[in-house]
């Protein structure tokens, strides 16, 4: 399945190869015939990039899914002011081969969606996290647990989807965006939620599982998985 945000990127470059093919054939080109072949690639490459695979949301109580396919890069401590106490920030790098659609880490209720302007530095920069353009989600589950997710532009990706709006009721696992041509998404837990996952691990978005939240809402101690092995300062 292709991401509907993604037809016209492909429709257009195919439509130029085919136009740059018809040329070639009428005029006996051999640039243009190199040039058509070259689009061609392009086109398969945007309907690979657009694609949006169904996934397997796992059916476990308190668990927080991976919001996009990609790689850890950093987790560490984190304040933040939608989260009572201390925080755990895991940030996922998407390169442009990753599937780039992104996914509710956790069923609850949408609380904000604020748009925050800024720079578009390399997403697998640490400071992407903090300086880049991006969209931040606050969300607050059935059982009292806040926690925020972001969308981060990077040098490439200038364009991030969110069709999320205040008041929303999300599902784990569920579509709610996508960011174009490498990118890099944050999660923000709350203090108590356990890891599973470190630096360097891959993830799949809606499937692979992140930690899980604390049977307590509103804990105010420090995941102890928190450690110098998975937090990357």
């Amino acid at each position: 399945m292709i991401v509907k945000d993604g037809w016209p990127f492909i429709l257009i470059t195919l439509a130029l190869t085919i136009i740059l093919l018809l040329g070639s054939l009428r005029w006996d080109s051999l640039f243009l015939i190199v040039l058509s072949s070259c689009l061609a690639i392009v086109t398969l490459f945007m309907a690979f990039f657009f694609r949006d695979p169904d996934r397997v949301i796992p059916d476990a109580p308190l668990a927080i899914v991976a919001s996009a396919d990609g790689r850890i890069v950093r987790i560490e401590p984190f304040n933040h002011p939608h989260i009572d106490g201390s925080a755990t920030r895991v940030s996922i790098f998407l390169s442009i081969f990753d599937v780039h659609v992104n996914r509710v880490p956790v069923s609850g209720i949408v609380d904000y969606v604020k748009y925050n302007p800024g720079k578009f530095l390399p997403a697998f920069v640490d400071k992407a996290s903090d300086l880049n353009e991006q969209t931040e989600i606050g969300l607050t589950t059935s059982e009292g647990h806040r926690i925020v997710f972001t969308q981060i532009a990077g040098i490439i990706a200038r364009r991030i989807v969110c069709n999320l709006k205040q008041g929303d009721d999300v599902t784990m696992g569920e579509r709610f965006g996508m960011i174009r041509f490498g990118s890099r998404c944050d999660l923000i837990l709350p203090a108590g939620s356990s890891l599973k996952v470190q630096v360097g691990d891959r993830v799949k978005g809606g499937t692979t599982i992140i930690g899980y939240l604390s049977t307590h809402a509103g804990n105010q101690h420090h995941s102890d998985n928190v450690t110098e092995d998975n937090v990357k300062l």
